[in-house]
């Protein structure tokens, strides 16, 4: 095993007393923790918002002056001293609860691959949904002590930045990243030289430089192949996310599945599974079997022993959005491989052929599928989806009995939950309940939290998100990017006291954001209800080549401008985590309108309904399995369409039903304290039954009970 030498790139100067302040900032443990982000906080509050909550930009921006006032508070050093001591005691713990649970697989090690990570806005590394997934489940890896270790990449650009021109329409800019303002450790070997892996592409070799992150207990491996050895080409593999062009979409899934696993073996791990969290790290199967081919294994016996431990997580039901390659570039890139693996080249194309209507291709998740001994979709709906779109590999197999099985998405509680209402949960359903927050029975005292008590903390925090969009919008003003009408699209006019419904995600045509916009005069006519206003907050990134996408978004945004919405229509650019978590924290009604069964499982509105905001959504993805009639409201039915303007207009109708019938007057009825009691009643079904239900930690048990234990096991599917 390489000898590694761990490098802190960062060295801030501080005074001795608060040194563990690097440390801190090193680990992002803080980032789901709210102690420790106000331990910055604490110092300059405005510099902490300037830096976008970057503990390492932070540090190297703050004022001496600033940390030599905070050292003469005994309340500040109080509060340091308590969070140095919980990040020392969590990372030492050994309690946790797979330790616990599995106390003779502590050897073991599960690896994760993602194409993204979103853990906090500071790193913007992700792009979406999937990213802000595979940060939720590192950090609940952590918390649960699983042996989990990740790898990925590292963006110098990241996503993109977006803003609206006063016609709507989307532009994008790039962000260059400064990986000295990011918690990276650099990986030196024993020469004190930067730790590379290398990977073989056509007509040249490709290296690429390990970052670690510490997550917690978990630690993320990223790759970057910025380096001076590389072309200029090949230097800009890790330069943003989801590149359109297919060689160097081909060349990034290359280096993260084959290079990753040798990322893992450099570092001297042997996992036990392999889990690709969608199909772009499939490649890591084939690098598996090239090495047990190599140590003497056959074909078929290599086959085997890579599927035992592959496990494969697909995410989306959209044709579009499941990575596939001309048969031409299969061969450009891998014809030295298969002869290495002593495979003809359509033995080794069967890996990944699917027909298509203009041809064969290479499949990424065919791939995926074909080598891994388990594979889940992400809510029970998609389940029957994905059994249906991938049963011609199962030619023999009904579509119910197709081998793919579910694991509903969940959230991580830490990460999503306010710091306001987490206190109102320490304080009635007791000071533990966060090691039992998947338990059911313990969500049943929600109904012992006073109404006026959960009410102020709602107040509260729709007024945080109110003043967070004034301030925002009236920084662009001044800035001068913005004109007097976009002033207004950027919430200059939202109230703290109205009906607020949140509608944020990617802008991809089939989520259908303009739905509530097919009968206008009505929605104007519900909005701006003298006794019972509205107001509408979007917010959402479309791919930079989703045209159609872009389409909605301007539609959308002129919809936003018509001066008769009166400014209760907003729209939010540049949509992140801190803009989301502002978002689910502050509304009242989170929406969600995909054309069904789209969805594959979606999870803003899990983190809207954690912090007593309600769900108003179709019914797809997780909303089917958590609507139960009194924690929300559905849109139209558990109903299949076959003709999409059919479906689109019953189910305009039916957000406009509900909300003129049930969910507006249910909003502004009050009792005699000025309290709406009986919406107070849902919003604690709502936590009662959906808050254990979609956390990561439920989640997170059944992979390891059904996935990670029977590969670590050496199961096969049906034993």
């Amino acid at each position: 095993m390489t000898k590694i030498i761990r490098e802190y790139p960062n060295s801030f100067n501080l005074p001795k007393r608060i040194e563990g302040l690097a440390k801190l900032a090193h680990n992002l443990w803080w980032a789901w923790n709210p102690d420790g982000q106000r331990i910055y906080s604490h110092i300059d509050p405005l510099l902490w918002n300037a830096v976008n909550h970057n503990p390492i930009a932070f540090l190297r921006r703050v004022d001496r002056t600033r940390i030599n006032a905070a050292l003469n508070q005994p309340t500040f050093l109080a509060r340091y001293d308590k969070v140095i001591a919980d990040l020392d005691a969590y990372v030492a713990r050994k309690d946790t609860w797979f330790s616990s649970q599995y106390p003779k697989l502590k050897d073991k090690t599960i690896a994760y691959f993602s194409f993204e990570f979103g853990l906090h806005e500071s790193l913007p590394v992700y792009a979406g949904g999937l990213g802000i997934l595979s940060g939720d489940h590192l950090k609940e890896a952590s918390d649960l002590g699983l042996p989990l270790t990740a790898v990925g990449f590292v963006y110098n650009q990241g996503y993109f930045v977006q803003h609206l021109t006063e016609d709507g329409w989307q532009e994008t800019r790039s962000a260059l990243i400064d990986y000295n303002e990011l918690p990276l450790v650099s990986l030196l070997d024993e020469n004190r030289q930067p730790l590379t892996i290398c990977v073989d592409l056509p007509g040249r070799d490709v290296t690429a430089r390990i970052w670690e992150l510490e997550v917690g207990r978990v630690h993320l491996y990223m790759l970057d192949t910025n380096l001076e050895q590389n072309s200029p080409a090949d230097r800009q593999l890790t330069e943003r996310l989801y590149n359109s062009d297919p060689e160097i979409r081909i060349s990034q899934e290359v280096l993260l599945g084959i290079g990753g696993v040798r990322v893992l073996q450099l570092l001297g791990f042997n996992p036990d599974v392999w889990h690709m969290n969608e199909g772009h790290s499939a490649f890591l199967s084939v690098e598996r079997l090239r090495g047990m081919v190599n140590s003497g294994l056959s074909m078929d016996d290599a086959i085997a022993k890579v599927r035992i431990g592959d496990v494969f997580t697909t995410h989306t039901p959209v044709p579009a959005g499941n990575d596939q390659f001309p048969l031409w570039l299969i061969d450009k890139y891998f014809a030295q491989i298969w002869v290495e693996l002593g495979m003809t080249r359509d033995q080794f194309i069967d890996l990944g052929r699917q027909a298509q209507p203009w041809g064969e291709t290479f499949v990424m998740p065919v791939l995926a599928l074909k080598l891994s001994e388990r594979a889940n979709a992400v809510s029970e709906l998609h389940g029957q989806v994905s059994r249906k779109m991938w049963s011609f590999l199962w030619p023999n197999e009904k579509v119910e009995n197709v081998p793919i099985g579910y694991v509903t998405n969940g959230v991580h509680t830490g990460t999503w939950l306010a710091r306001r209402m987490g206190l109102l949960f320490s304080k009635y359903l007791g000071s533990d309940w966060v090691d039992r927050l998947d338990n059911p029975a313990m969500w049943e005292n929600v109904v012992n939290i006073p109404d006026h008590e959960l009410w102020d903390v709602r107040r509260h925090l729709k007024n945080k998100l109110v003043n967070f969009a004034n301030e925002r919008t009236r920084l662009q003003w001044r800035n001068g990017t913005l004109t007097a009408s976009q002033v207004v699209a950027g919430g200059v006019f939202l109230e703290p006291y109205s009906l607020t419904i949140g509608f944020a995600r990617r802008f991809a045509t089939y989520k259908r954001a303009n739905l509530m916009f097919r009968d206008f005069d009505r929605l104007m006519k519900m909005i701006n209800h003298p006794h019972m206003p509205v107001q509408i907050i979007f917010a959402g990134k479309a791919h930079p080549a989703d045209e159609p996408g872009k389409l909605i978004i301007q539609q959308v945004y002129r919809a936003v401008k018509e001066s008769r919405s009166g400014g209760r229509l907003i729209f939010l650019e540049d949509y992140d985590i801190n803009l989301a978590r502002y978002l689910v924290q502050g509304v009242d009604v989170w929406m969600n309108t995909p054309r069904r069964p789209n969805e594959a499982s979606g999870t803003s509105g899990m983190k809207a309904a954690l912090n007593g905001g309600l769900n108003f959504s179709i019914l797809d993805g997780w909303w089917r399995e958590g609507f139960n009639n009194r924690n929300g409201w559905s849109i139209g039915s558990d109903t299949e369409y076959t003709n999409p303007e059919e479906q689109d207009a019953a189910d305009a109708q039916s957000i406009y039903e509900t909300l003129e019938n049930q969910l507006i007057p249910l909003f502004y009825e009050r009792n005699a304290e000025s309290i709406p009691s009986e919406w107070l009643k849902m919003v604690k079904e709502n936590m009662r039954t959906l808050t254990p239900q979609f956390s990561l930690r439920r989640m997170l048990k059944e992979y390891v009970t059904d996935y990670y234990l029977p590969s670590i096991e050496g199961k096969k599917r049906n034993q």
